[in-house]
């Protein structure tokens, strides 16, 4: 018997579709995300250096943007999360209050920082031009 392969019926082989994840409302989802997170955090300004402030009474708070210059306990000086040396502060400060001759310095020094390093730092913002110097306390 000869085989006729005309009572059988011919089936294609089934195309197979590829398995896809549509990330288009993904990203739409990431993206509302990051705008929620964006506007709702608060940025600070930090000096870079970790420093122990000391406790006063009379503490209080500034409003205005003010400039962060820290002093460590073993006496280096740190502005805009970088350290520098007594002319380089002066030097800094000098091209701070050249745009804008009012910011005011506030100095963050560590209880244990040496005074005489302190005043140094005060008499250099004093030269560079800043009209009114603050020192950071905690408030008891």
């Amino acid at each position: 018997m000869a085989s006729d392969n005309s009572d059988f019926l011919e089936f294609k082989p089934r195309q197979k579709r590829e398995a896809t994840i549509d990330i288009g409302p993904l990203m739409d989802m990431v993206f509302i995300l990051l705008i929620f997170f964006v506007v709702t955090s608060t940025f600070t300004r930090e000096t870079g250096v970790e420093v122990t402030k000391p406790q006063a009474q009379t503490a209080s708070q500034l409003e205005k943007e003010n400039i962060l210059i820290a002093i460590t306990r073993d006496g280096t000086i740190h502005i805009d999360e970088r350290q520098v040396d007594l002319a380089g502060l002066s030097d800094i400060l000098k091209g701070i209050l050249a745009k804008n001759p009012e910011r005011e310095a506030v100095l963050i020094a560590d209880k244990e920082a040496v005074t005489g390093k302190l005043v140094s730092v005060i008499d250099a913002c004093t030269l560079a031009g800043v009209k009114k110097v603050s020192i950071a306390a905690l408030n008891k």
